[in-house]
């Protein structure tokens, strides 16, 4: 069983609140009152709590906010997007509930990704290298938290930072694979909770284990403002059969199955499964339209997939940036709030997550802090909404600067800071770049828009590169990577020493 952290709430005036511990600032005055068991509860006035939380009578309540990330699964896995390879009846009822989007863009792999959407910075401002997360930066988990949020991460970490880091970058709570080891995700996993190892021998699948952990923290919080991020194991590499796969066994961990096609199918299915656990979880507590429900995917489809999606085949492109590797699937559902059956055209990335979370959940961005995303909050809530002409893509995996790949594109063309220019409605895989020479018209005037918001990034990327430089970053691999990696593992060895000392006091 999977331990859970206790906690202790305070009813006033009728409502059951639970008080952060970082919302106690100056902006708030309060006494302290002992209760029962030796919980001392800080009493604030109901104007400042009606300030913080939101009162009846006010605006419309705050909602709560699901993220919910699938590993490896792109545009093509979703049968509502046109894919017929795969059946995904529970995420297609989430697209149907609210809206379909046609343009949702993620990083080429995982780790950009988990970057970008987490920050709501494009990587060339904060990505350092691959399986690390900045400790400095500023994520959604800090921001929603701050605004009075119970804030949970379950899943995959592939950050770094240690048994403390998801509390570092703003969660209350944890469950995770991939945090401090890489021990099996699927049959037997081992997963970290809360600051403890769990090492799992009788056939337990990690999946199921991590989603029970999130519905569990659902139901836990039920009666405040809650933000659960889940960033699935599903359907990633190694491919293995599922508990609902005919020939799954209960005493294999490891790469069993892997290249079978059958069984990546399996697992998308296992994943629209878990889609539709978690949203059964909201309606039977009675949270759905309290709710907003997002769903992506990190990057593109492993390489060796080959799918169909419209009626032709579709490569996995997961590790390019091609259209076939950053083009996910990407639903909002907010029912009641959102109109259900909507398809958007809008072009989106994962820089306009985290300010659409803190639009919607009522939090302040940091004011020192600039960001480029939009936030999709007036789309979400019926409002005038013009969009983005442009998005941006940089990417290296193991963070080099300057052989990066960098990128603007509309719906229809991109641009590559090489100058090769492609019509990627018309040609997926990039093999007839345009002559740029010859554009004329319409033609001319979207090609000059891409081409002055890449250089706007580009000066973006300069000086980002001069400041991470600075700091140590950026340059060499190894340096990059093995000295960064050393440290870590120094500042963790440090860690156990000190409280294996304080164990022994």
């Amino acid at each position: 069983m999977i331990p859970r952290p206790r906690g202790a709430g305070v009813v006033f005036h009728g409502v059951r609140l639970f008080i952060p511990g970082d919302i106690m600032s100056p902006l708030f005055f309060f006494s302290s009152r002992r209760l029962a068991g030796g919980w001392s509860v800080p009493v604030l006035s109901w104007t400042l709590l009606a300030f913080a939380y939101g009162a009846v009578g006010a605006a419309p309540a705050r909602p709560n906010i699901v993220l919910i990330m699938a590993d490896d699964m792109g545009y093509e896995c979703v049968s509502s997007n046109g894919g017929s390879t795969y059946r995904t009846p529970r995420i297609d009822s989430l697209a149907k509930s609210g809206i379909r989007f046609l343009n949702g863009h993620s990083q080429p792999i995982c780790t950009p990704s988990r970057v970008q959407i987490m920050t709501g910075f494009y990587n060339n401002r904060n990505y350092i290298r691959f399986g690390f997360l900045d400790p400095e930066v500023t994520t959604f988990g800090h921001v929603l938290k701050a605004a009075g949020y119970k804030t949970c991460i379950a899943g995959k970490w592939q950050l770094q930072g240690g048994l403390e880091g998801p509390r570092h970058f703003g969660f209350d709570e944890y469950c995770l694979w991939q945090l401090t080891r890489r021990p099996s995700r699927y049959a037997n996993p081992g997963l970290e909770v809360n600051g403890k190892l769990m090492d799992y021998k009788n056939g337990e699948y990690g999946p199921d284990l991590v989603s029970d952990y999130l519905c569990g923290f659902i139901e836990r919080n039920k009666d405040v403002p809650f933000f659960a991020y889940y960033p699935m194991i599903l359907p990633h590499w190694p491919f293995e059969p599922t508990p609902d796969s005919p020939d799954y066994d209960k005493t294999f961990p490891g790469a069993k199955g892997i290249g079978k096609m059958k069984y990546f199918k399996d697992m998308v299915s296992y994943t629209d499964k878990l889609v539709g656990k978690v949203v059964d979880k909201l309606e039977a507590l009675g949270l759905r339209e309290k709710t907003l429900v997002i769903f992506t995917g990190d990057n593109g489809t492993y390489v060796k997939i080959v799918s169909n999606l419209n009626g032709a085949k579709y490569p996995g492109g997961k590790g390019s940036t091609r259209d076939n590797g950053t083009h996910v699937p990407l639903v909002a559902s907010w029912p009641g709030t959102a109109a259900a059956g909507q398809v958007s055209d809008a072009l989106v990335d994962f820089s306009d997550i985290l300010p659409t979370l803190a639009e919607v959940g009522g939090a302040k961005l940091p004011s020192k802090l600039t960001y480029e995303g939009l936030s999709l909050a007036p789309l979400l809530e019926g409002k005038p909404f013009k969009g983005r002409d442009s998005i941006y893509c940089w990417y290296h995996r193991n963070g080099i600067r300057g052989k990066e790949s960098q990128h603007t594109r509309d719906r229809e063309f991109k641009l590559y800071a090489t100058g090769r220019y492609f019509n990627v409605a018309e040609d997926l895989l990039e093999k007839k770049p345009l002559e740029t020479a010859a554009l004329t018209g319409a033609g001319r005037s979207a090609y000059n828009a891409l081409k002055t918001a890449l250089a706007r990034e580009l000066e973006a990327t300069r000086k980002a590169t001069a400041a991470l430089k600075k700091r140590g970053f950026g340059g060499a691999e190894k340096k990059q990577g093995k000295n960064k990696t050393n440290k870590a593992k120094s500042a963790e060895k440090k860690q156990k020493k000190e409280k294996k000392e304080k164990s022994r006091d």
